[in-house]
């Protein structure tokens, strides 16, 4: 039988839930709304969205390998105190609900879900894979209808053809796209004269930066301010490079689970009870609609 693999985002589950859900404090004082949501948010995709196999990736710390590549790249700075300490326990109870956790350290969440999606679109026993994210940078992922990206707030599904309809470019030309407009989020911040309307354009007919011609004279398409954009790709290229490779997500991450590891078996009895009274929660355990044990 073939099955659908859903790798969720975790991290961005997390922040959607602290500022989207109401907040809540458990019985010792500490903020806890947001784990409280996240808990809601993955018992939805169960239960409403017919998810049966699933992983969730976190970022455990919010530097990864690519903060030492480039001092500039984003970190945990300006992270409410209070999110912040729902880290680790957004992980806690991810792994209390059944779920399978991936918590990143030297790599980021986002490479994870990469890694799963390149490596189970290829088993015969996959039908399809769901990236559970909006982010932008993971639609490098998406391969036609086989990956996709699901962004689950809006009900949207971004397969190849619509973030060819966002962005201008194939998924494959993502990461140059993001290097040459920069992604202020993830705190690359692009080079000069180059819009995502010109990008685009280029990257349609090259695909990659490496591949558009240094003299624009050998530009085989017309773009407004040609001199100007060949000019500043030429000063900008050895950080340009870079940029891509921040943008890149990784594909090689060590992930152990199969795909019969990934199908959700219900949620940890004990483990969960004991997490909900902690949390002030006990109405969530009336929305798991099975148990393991």
């Amino acid at each position: 039988m073939r099955v659908d693999i859903h790798v969720v985002d975790g991290t961005y589950e997390l922040f959607r839930a602290y500022y989207g859900a109401p907040p809540a404090t458990a019985p010792e004082g500490r903020e806890v709304g947001a784990t409280r949501g996240l808990a809601r948010s993955l018992l939805s995709l169960i239960r409403n969205e017919s998810a049966t196999h699933v992983a969730v990736a976190f970022d455990h710390v919010i530097e990864s390998f690519r903060n030492e590549l480039f001092g500039g790249y984003k970190t945990g700075a300006g992270i409410d105190p209070d999110l912040w300490e729902q880290f680790g326990l957004a992980e806690q109870m991810t792994h209390a609900l059944g779920l399978v956790v991936w918590p990143m350290v030297e790599f980021e969440a986002d490479d994870a879900l990469a890694t799963a999606a390149s490596r189970f679109s290829e088993l015969e026993n996959v039908s399809q894979v769901c990236i559970c994210s909006p982010d932008k940078d993971l639609t490098q992922c998406v391969v036609g209808k086989r990956i996709i990206c699901v962004d689950r707030r809006q009900k949207k599904i971004i397969d190849e053809e619509a973030v060819r309809e966002k962005f201008g470019v194939s998924p494959a030309s993502i990461p140059d796209w993001l290097a040459l407009v920069g992604d202020s989020a993830d705190g690359i911040p692009g080079i000069p004269r180059w819009g995502a309307a010109s990008s685009a354009k280029l990257l349609t007919e090259y695909g990659h930066i490496e591949k558009i011609p240094d003299d624009p004279a050998h530009w085989t398409v017309k773009v407004r301010g040609a001199a100007s954009l060949a000019k500043s790709l030429q000063i900008w290229r050895d950080e340009v490079h870079l940029y891509k490779q921040l943008a890149t997500l990784r594909t090689d991450v060590p992930l152990e689970e199969s795909v019969a590891d990934l199908e959700w078996q219900g949620a940890r009895r004990a483990e969960l009870r004991a997490l909900c009274e902690e949390l002030g929660d006990k109405a969530l355990l009336a929305r798991v609609p099975r148990w393991r044990d």
